[in-house]
């Protein structure tokens, strides 16, 4: 990271303001990095409780002395006095990340954090895979990307850098996939911005510490326009069929565009990035269809429909209804919830908070600021919490939580929400779950419970039986009159390509294997029997305890990568997974998993099949699948050989 050319001098009164603003912590690393000064850190652990950077209390003595040094240090290196540091040790890495987020860091952190920063030493960890990954590729290999969200983007822009042709296909006429597609008042992200980005493309000027969807969009919409994408973008192509060729080691991609024409292209591999969370799901409600007035659902917003100052009814609680539910109460006549069970659901400070001036000044401008601070995040959003979410077989309390630590979790989550509305019984037994904390997606509080208590908002938790032209009916035979019905239902995920018809070799038909709702694959990005097609956001891919499904993204690309960098030399024509190797990891994700709790039995969640196999959610924690998919496995793979010459391979474009 370069030094910034602004003046930072220490007499420029300036830049202690902004140093102020910065967050102290993550000073506090800049300052070890540089200077690896474990005597400050020992001083400051005391101080230090968790990972969040309001999780700590420095004493100001103490402080004022970091962001003295700290601007000390930013004259040196505006002087050029001071260059780039030796890479701390591996001890002295691990004291500053455990003091950092105050708890220990286990060893295996070390490799990934260090892959993340700007250590020189370390920076390149991804493997070579064949000992020659780097060779030249033969011109005519085509990979397709089918969808341009936030999945496709990141491999566009990594197969872009690795010389490799593709075209994507994305069936909306923009990018962006989900955050182009959901408009619905409130949407915005859970996970915080600054690490919900691509850690190759961070954005230091993040209105908010969790933005809103249209910041979200324009984010992918600006990466996507700086690596030049767009030229090679099919907008409103919706891809209904991909089949693959046995004699000429092929895929054969079939689009649909909105006049009705279909657009075919061959290529050498394909790569799925259309998501989970791509295809609405509508509940199967008696007289849904006969309900008069406007029905929106929350992926499918009409901002033409007025429901200012109506009677609105929403059916469900979940992420979605979480965030557009507060925001329409204050502008309705009446907001009606109908609740099916109650979801757990966290305060974070952070959440409705601007951005200072002196927090974006310190992640564009001081050296090593914004890796620590991404750090920061995807400990505290992620890996911190996975221990608490095994199941203990001794502990007395299954039925409510998983050990110890889950326990304590839960009564923390009891007593803010009793905070809140402890003055309400009768509303406070309507939202404290039964199940264990995490058992479903955990939930940002958006002044969910506020708005519970205002007038104009009811919460009712009998079934819904009926809709009648009206009014929805529920179990208790009470009629409740609305004018427009909110769906905030959530996604159909367990068909994880929605409904592209996919074909391996001799024909196999990917659903056949998959059925309805259970999909499988190795490390969640390849299938046994479909030579050459890749997944990502695949199955059990989902990080259910946290973190950003961005890293994920992150970690599947470069896997994938190093296996088309290899098939692009011409040396193979196609490879598919080992079947022994596919079935070995997905016993293994199902045996972890029935330790999670997420496959506790009083939880009914959309990371469950309907036979109750838990498909969505990764077991494991993210430095793991970190370590698993940081470099490729030529072993696990059969490999074709290039029998046929790639050029005589027909490219229609």
């Amino acid at each position: 990271m370069a030094a910034s050319s602004s003046s930072t001098s220490i007499q420029n009164p300036n830049l202690l303001d902004l140093l102020a603003e910065a967050d102290i912590k993550t000073l506090l690393m800049v300052l070890v990095t540089f200077e690896h000064d474990e005597n400050l850190l020992e001083e400051c652990q005391p101080y230090i409780t968790g990972a969040w950077d309001y999780m700590q209390n420095i004493p100001s003595d103490l402080r004022e002395r970091i962001i003295a040094r700290v601007a000390y240090l930013l004259a040196d290196i505006n002087a050029g006095t001071r260059t780039r540091t030796a890479s701390p040790s591996s001890g002295l890495l691990m004291k500053m990340m455990s003091t950092f987020v105050g708890q220990p860091i286990p060893p295996e952190y070390i490799p990934l954090t260090t892959q993340q920063f700007s250590f020189p030493s370390v920076r390149d960890m991804q493997g070579n895979v064949d000992g020659n990954s780097s060779g030249a590729s033969k011109s005519d290999f085509k990979v397709a990307i089918i969808g341009a969200g936030m999945s496709g983007i990141c491999a566009a822009i990594k197969l872009q850098e690795a010389g490799i042709p593709f075209v994507i296909f994305e069936k909306n006429d923009a990018v962006g996939g989900t955050w182009y597609e959901n408009i619905y008042p409130g949407a915005g992200v859970d996970t915080p911005n600054h690490i919900y980005s691509f850690s190759f493309e961070p954005n230091h000027d993040w209105s908010e510490y969790f933005a809103k969807r249209d910041e979200i969009f324009k984010y992918f919409d600006a990466v996507s326009e700086k690596y030049g994408l767009y030229q090679s973008i099919r907008f409103g192509a919706n891809v209904k069929e991909a089949v693959y060729n046995d004699a000429l080691a092929t895929w054969k991609v079939t689009a649909e565009r909105p006049d009705g024409t279909r657009e075919v292209v061959e290529a050498n591999a394909v790569l799925f990035g259309v998501g989970l969370l791509n295809r609405p799901s509508v509940p199967n409600v008696p007289g849904l269809d006969k309900f008069l007035g406007p029905v929106l659902h929350t992926a499918q917003w009409d901002n033409s429909v007025k429901w200012q100052g109506k009677r609105v009814g929403m059916i469900g609680t979940g992420a979605s209804g979480m965030q557009v539910g507060p925001t329409m109460a204050p502008e309705v006549e009446h907001l009606t919830i109908f609740q099916r069970s109650p979801h757990w659901v966290t305060s974070n400070p952070n959440y409705h908070r601007k951005v200072t001036a002196g927090k974006k000044w310190a992640l564009k401008n001081i050296p090593y600021y914004a890796d620590w601070y991404r750090f920061q995040l995807f400990w505290a959003t992620a890996d911190s919490l996975h221990a608490s979410l095994h199941v203990d077989p001794t502990w007395p309390h299954l039925d409510r939580s998983l050990n110890e630590s889950n326990e304590k979790m839960r009564q923390a989550l009891i007593a803010s929400v009793e905070s809140q509305i402890g003055d309400d019984p009768e509303l406070l037994a309507k939202v404290i779950p039964t199940y264990p904390p995490y058992g479903k997606r955990m939930l940002r509080d958006n002044h969910w419970y506020h708005t519970l208590k205002r007038e104009n908002v009811s919460l009712v938790t009998e079934r819904i039986s009926e809709i009648k032209a009206d009014a929805v009916i529920t179990s208790d035979g009470q009629r409740h009159e609305i004018d427009v019905l909110v769906l905030a239902t959530g996604f159909s995920v367990g068909q994880v390509l929605g409904p592209i018809d996919v074909h391996g070799t001799q024909g196999i038909h990917l659903r056949s294997i998959w059925g309805e709702d259970d999909p499988r694959a190795y490390l969640g990005i390849t299938v046994p029997n479909f030579p050459n097609l890749f997944i990502m956001a695949g199955p059990n891919t989902s990080p259910a305890h946290g973190g950003s499904a961005i890293f994920n993204a992150e970690c599947q690309v470069n896997y994938i990568v190093q296996a088309l960098q290899i098939l692009a030399k011409g040396k193979y024509s196609a490879i598919d997974v080992r079947q022994e190797v596919h079935d070995g990891y997905n016993d293994r994700v199902d045996a972890q998993n029935a330790k999670m709790v997420w496959a506790h039995q009083g939880v009914n969640s959309w990371y469950k099949n309907k036979s109750g196999r838990v498909f969505a959610s990764i077991p494991w924690r993210m430095v793991d699948y970190w370590s698993w998919t940081k470099k490729f496995e030529p072993e696990d793979y059969n490999w074709r050989p290039a029998t046929i010459a790639l050029s005589d391979v027909t490219m229609k474009s």
